[in-house]
């Protein structure tokens, strides 16, 4: 009897070595895939929350005929620390919390609170006051609460625990931002007419929608609510020179206003665009000591505190595309904000309607060497040449705008 031999059957090496290359450019082809759908995932949640918050807005005016006010809150008296009122420097994200399904947040803001950040009881008559403290407190819990609606899911900037909670959404100012840090009004409420800069002079500055320390109403958007920019999105600054991560420039006292947009190309890095350049050797800027330079302060930078209603963390303006740079006159005060984003070639915008569109950052932008208006740009008219007139910033500048008569020619978002 013959007896046959059995054969092991199974891969040899080359086999196995072309079906792990295969593996790999299959996943190779497919993770940039799944990378683009977790993005859309993301941006599709972010557009989400916008709409939410232009929902909320909406039920905000219809129940007090008004929208809420960035820079508003308890006066100040004088005397008082930062735990007894918070000086009209709330901003306009606190007011519509009610309308966010955020009714318990809401309820521990409005009313006297006395529990400390490591949750201690304050000794009675040391309790924070109805409508909170000052909004840079960190010993305030509803600050440091993260309200989810506020966050953009594609921003990776996270608070830590003992910071005040951030925000990816911030209120149009318009395309000028001459005197816009407070209106025209101080901490105490008190509303003055100081030459150029005082409520009344200030007032046709204010082009945007939201005017800080003033409340607007739908009646006053007389372009129309459908062409007409309510809200945009903004990225957490980082602390980096990043200008997508919000990087902030400082301008020399009023040079933010006094120069062009353009002006302010020349101290990006020129290998690297996308950053500000560090290079005080090559004509760059360094951490702020003199000015102009570059804020590397961390709580200093865009919406790094949502209930802050100073300029820099809950506003934007009209003035350069979207992702641009940011420029300030210093901390805390006016300047000429972008709105950013980490989502691929531009950022979402609220329309005064409710409707959230998706803007590119190669809108049309105009004339980017005109001088904001405010100040005088050179053309025979003085620093008033520029009231009532339609905004240098083309299309994005006049979706700025809530009555400068501009007219929009194009269907957005197709």
């Amino acid at each position: 009897m013959k007896l046959s031999k059995s054969r092991r059957q199974g891969f040899t090496l080359v086999e196995l070595l072309v079906v792990i290359a295969i593996i790999g450019i299959l996943v190779g082809l497919l993770l940039p895939a799944v990378q683009a759908a977790r993005e859309a995932a993301r941006r599709m949640s972010c557009s989400n929350n916008f709409k939410q918050i232009g929902l909320a807005l909406h039920n905000y005016h219809s129940a007090y005929k008004k929208l809420p006010m960035n820079g508003g809150g308890t006066k100040h008296t004088p005397g008082n620390n930062g735990d007894r009122d918070n000086r009209l420097w709330l901003s306009w994200a606190v007011g519509i919390t009610p309308f966010i399904e955020q009714q318990a947040l809401w309820e521990q803001i409005s009313n006297p609170f006395n529990k400390n950040r490591d949750g201690g009881i304050r000794a009675p008559g040391t309790e924070f006051a109805a409508m909170g403290p000052v909004p840079w407190s960190q010993n305030y819990q509803p600050w440091l609460t993260q309200v989810p609606t506020y966050r953009c899911p594609s921003d990776p900037t996270v608070a830590i625990s003992e910071r005040v909670a951030f925000i990816n959404y911030a209120a149009n100012y318009g395309d000028a931002f001459f005197e816009l840090a407070d209106g025209g009004c101080n901490s105490e409420g008190r509303c003055g007419n100081w030459g150029g800069w005082g409520e009344e002079d200030s007032e046709r500055w204010a082009r945007g929608v939201f005017r800080p320390r003033h409340f607007t109403k739908f009646r006053d958007i007389t372009d129309g609510l459908a062409n007409t920019i309510m809200c945009g999105e903004h990225v957490v600054g980082s602390n980096s020179r990043d200008l997508l991560a919000s990087a902030t420039i400082m301008a020399a006292d009023n040079q933010s206003w006094d120069v062009a947009p353009a002006y302010w190309k020349r101290y990006l890095d020129p290998e690297r665009p996308a950053y500000i350049n560090n290079d005080t050797s090559t004509g760059g800027l360094n951490r702020c000591g003199g000015k102009p330079c570059y804020d590397g302060n961390a709580n200093h930078q865009r919406g790094r505190r949502w209930p802050d209603g100073r300029p820099e963390f809950s506003s934007f303006n009209t003035i350069s595309p979207p992702n641009s740079y940011n420029v300030q006159r210093w901390h805390g005060h006016a300047g000429s904000y972008c709105a950013s984003s980490f989502h691929q070639g531009g950022a979402h915008i609220l329309m005064s309607d409710g409707a959230v569109v998706f803007i590119t950052d190669s809108i049309e932008s105009g004339d980017q060497n005109h001088v904001p208006y405010g100040r005088d740009n050179g053309d025979g008219l003085g620093a008033d040449g520029g009231a009532g007139r339609e905004s240098p910033y083309g299309l994005w500048g006049a979706l700025g705008t809530k009555a400068g008569r501009e007219t929009i020619e194009e269907q957005l978002n197709q």
